[in-house]
């Protein structure tokens, strides 16, 4: 297929059906529209109509295609028509800094993503251009860690490359455009959404789709963890990968537990908002890689990995000697594992029972815990900077007891969660962006799709 033949089913409405199904609207206008942008990209990077096997000309004045010709009828599992591809962000439901731990967590994506416009190029290149960025060219025959690439998006399609070759398949170079309304740095994770829309365009091209979405996810970790150089958990990818509301067990660490949760965000009477509170993730780094380090110095007393192979019972008999032999900020850290491990279970019930407000009243005990004993509202390095607590306290006093208020994601910096009644939303929306600026809250929807080719 050509951007001309998917640009003709995007005007002629072939593709509403399925738009409205991902996106969860019932006028797909705006995603019509974002899929023609990133069509019209494709087009100008890559040739006016192209599909399969265009490559930009080598010395051009775009890029430097390079990478070498590969012979792409060798596997009859290459997909070399031009698609239409999407990756949704992710929010956090239950179990703040838990996954790391082999904790439980409850995630679920969302109906921001990433989408691009990709095709076989019959190299061994990717060529990436991304909205609002200089263009990528990665030779992913190289295999190699390149430390220069480390914190680079180079790494993460690198990596990715590699661990589905490691699964005994032949993935090659394409070309792809990519668009984002994932806003970077708002804890609704893009960077994870990127790694699962690149497993995903490299699975439909050159895997047949054989890869599920539990895969793919693992897939992006191990990318991020060995290639960018994060040691991330996984909820992150699986709640992007795997698409709507799931609960997660990662117990066993290479085979965790996947609750899918048909529960139906839309007909609970609240509106999910992610609240932007205006603070720079720069120089947080100590204190995000603090929160796991000092979990794992408790389980490390104990001579474990994680504080899920230390039963409870036993921490707090030991907490005189802990705070001596840890300290007692990791104590409290440790305390809010254990607790919020069992909120994520008591969460879990609740909305497999549809009983939304019990959600909501264990999901405000987790902000609490956050706050008070996991330590990740605000940097104890820079205390007269606190934006995310000033917009808990903006959040909590409009919502004057109703509804839910949370940090989301790793915290320190970057977003907060609450859950809103329907009709008080719009409202919530105008006075959170008079606190913090126009355009801080972001009224989304639980999406029902994870990683996903469109068409």
């Amino acid at each position: 297929m050509t951007a001309n033949n998917l640009r003709e089913q995007l005007e002629n409405g072939i593709l509403d059906a399925r738009l409205k199904e991902i996106y969860l609207t019932e006028n797909p206008a705006a995603e019509r529209a974002r899929a023609e942008t990133v069509l019209n990209m494709y087009d100008s990077w890559f040739g006016a109509g192209s599909g399969s096997r265009q490559t930009v000309e080598p010395g051009s004045a775009k890029t430097q295609a390079g990478g070498k010709e590969e012979d792409t009828g060798e596997s009859s599992c290459i997909s070399g028509e031009l698609a239409l591809y999407s990756a949704p962000g992710r929010t956090e439901l239950g179990g703040n800094h838990t996954d790391h731990q082999r904790g439980c967590v409850l995630a679920a994506s969302v109906s921001l993503d990433l989408m691009a416009a990709a095709a076989p190029n019959g190299t061994s290149t990717v060529v990436l251009k991304s909205d609002g960025y200089d263009v990528l060219q990665i030779d992913i025959a190289d295999e190699s860690i390149h430390p220069e690439e480390i914190n680079q998006t180079a790494s993460l399609i690198r990596g990715i490359a590699a661990a589905i070759r490691q699964r005994g398949y032949q993935p090659r170079g394409f070309n792809a455009c990519v668009i984002s309304d994932v806003p970077g740095g708002s804890g609704l994770s893009s960077s994870a959404a990127f790694e699962t829309l690149i497993g995903v365009i490299f699975n439909h091209m050159f895997c047949a789709d054989a890869l599920d979405s539990v895969e793919i996810a693992k897939i992006g970790q191990y990318a991020e963890n060995v290639y960018f150089g994060k040691p991330c958990g996984l909820m992150d990818q699986m709640a992007c990968s795997v698409g709507g509301a799931i609960a997660i067990d990662f117990a066993q660490k290479e085979q965790p537990v996947i609750t899918k949760i048909p529960f139906s965000f839309a007909d609970s009477g609240y509106q999910l908002c992610i609240i932007d509170s205006g603070a720079d993730h720069a120089d947080l780094t100590e204190d995000y890689a603090a929160v796991p380090a000092e979990m794992k110095s408790v389980a490390h007393y104990f001579g474990k990995e994680v504080l899920r192979e230390v039963p409870e019972d036993q921490f707090r008999e030991e907490i005189a000697s802990l705070r001596k032999a840890c300290g007692d900020r990791a104590v409290l850290r440790a305390s809010h594992f254990y607790k919020e491990n069992d909120r994520v279970k008591s969460e879990t019930e609740a909305l497999l029972a549809g009983d939304f407000r019990a959600y909501l009243k264990t999901a405000g005990e987790s902000g609490r815990s956050s706050f008070m004993y996991l330590q990740n509202v605000y940097s104890s390095r820079f205390p007269d900077q606190q934006a995310v607590a000033v917009a808990l306290m903006a959040a909590e006093h409009l919502l004057a007891g109703k509804g839910m208020c949370r940090v989301h994601g790793g915290g320190f910096a970057g977003t907060i969660q609450a859950f809103v009644p329907t009709e008080d939303a719009e409202a919530f929306r105008r006075d959170m962006d008079s606190v913090l600026g126009e355009g801080s809250c972001r009224i989304l929807q639980i999406r029902p799709y994870g990683g996903i080719v469109i068409a």
